[in-house]
Formats: C-alpha cells, sequence, structure tokens
C-alpha cells in the first residue's frame, strides 16, 4: 500500500510547507486511484473528505467479478487466489469499514466492466449503517471511465456541492444538490456565495 503512504505523506508534507490547510485535505482517485482513495480514508486518519470514481472497495469481488482481460491482474499486484486470500481481505476497504469515518462521495457508471456498480454499493450501505457521511451517485449508460460531457460536468458539480457541505464552503455558483446520508443539518442547501 506504498500509494496510499504516498498520499498521506505528500498531503502531510503540503500542510507543514503551509502550502495547503492541513485540516482540510481531501482524496480523490479514479479506478485504482479510487482504491487508493479508500483505503487511505479507511486505513489512515488524514483526509477529512474522500473522493472515488469507479473505485474498488473489495479486491476480492474485483478478482471474481471483473471482466476477462484484467481476470488474473491481481495476481501479478498482490498474489494468487486462494493462497493469498488473506492480503486481498486485509487490503480491502470493505472488510475494514468499520474503521472508516470519512465522509466519502462515490461516483459510478453502472455499465463498468473493470469495477462493477456492487463494488460501490456495498460500501456506501457498510457507511451509511455505520453513520458515515456518504453519498452515492451512478450514471446509466456510463461503463469504466465517464466519456459523456453531461455525465463530467455533473459528477463534478456534485464532488464540489458535497465537498462544500463536508468542508463549510459554497461553490460560487449555484450547484444541483446531491443527497448525503448522514449529514446533520439541511440536505438541499443551494450552495451561493456572495459574489
Amino acid at each position: 500500500m506504498l500509494d496510499v503512504a504516498d498520499s498521506v505523506n505528500g498531503a502531510r508534507w503540503l500542510a507543514q510547507q503551509g502550502l495547503v490547510d492541513g485540516n482540510r485535505l481531501v482524496i480523490t482517485g479514479r479506478s485504482a486511484g479510487g482504491y487508493t482513495a479508500l483505503c487511505a480514508a479507511t486505513f489512515r486518519d488524514v483526509f477529512r473528505a474522500g473522493v472515488s470514481y469507479f473505485g474498488v472497495s473489495d479486491l476480492m469481488a474485483l478478482a471474481r467479478d471483473t471482466h476477462k482481460f484484467e481476470s488474473r491482474y491481481l495476481d501479478q499486484m498482490i498474489g494468487p487466489l486462494p493462497d493469498r486470500e488473506d492480503v486481498f481481505v486485509a487490503r480491502s476497504p470493505l472488510h475494514h469499514a468499520e474503521r472508516m469515518r470519512t465522509p466519502t462521495i462515490f461516483f459510478q457508471g453502472l455499465d463498468d466492466p473493470v469495477v462493477p456498480r456492487n463494488q460501490a454499493e456495498v460500501m456506501v450501505a457498510a457507511l451509511r449503517t455505520r453513520g458515515v457521511p456518504v453519498s452515492y451517485v451512478e450514471f446509466a449508460g456510463e461503463a469504466h471511465g465517464f466519456r459523456r460531457m453531461a455525465t463530467i460536468r455533473r459528477s463534478l458539480e456534485a464532488e464540489l456541492y458535497f465537498l462544500g457541505r463536508i468542508l463549510g464552503f459554497a461553490p460560487a455558483d449555484d450547484i444541483d444538490p446531491v443527497r448525503i446520508d448522514n449529514l446533520p443539518g439541511p440536505e438541499t442547501l443551494t450552495a451561493r456565495a456572495s459574489k
């Protein structure tokens, strides 16, 4: 999990240099980067919010459910199954969801053959149950990596809205709100900063 250590160390260094606010650190990632974001949010207590775009939450499920092209990819990265199942479980955020306290928003294409939507849905359900602020935004007709301009725009706006609510700032423009479970206060706040 060197990528998680690198992300944490990089964020802490930036905060120590006074280049970022150490109390408002956010981690975001797509696909394997989404896995890194979820691992950092689960196994470390550094980031105030997380953003996962079609990220992996369960390595065992990924090995079982992913498409044929990447079906043995994890054998090289982690080790062969079933011999290394313990490592797959140890490095899967879902199997340690009880440790995660970081508010997180998940974005998922419903037609994703690489990281199927159950990866996000199961993690979101676990966070909802635990009372962690969480949002889930899904997009019909999108696969692994968003392609449609409307999807890209909506995901970026939803991310900004979510981060504004979690970090306590109001985006400059009106943004359609997203549902945030387990967040105290009004859920339909329309954010607009005074100009």
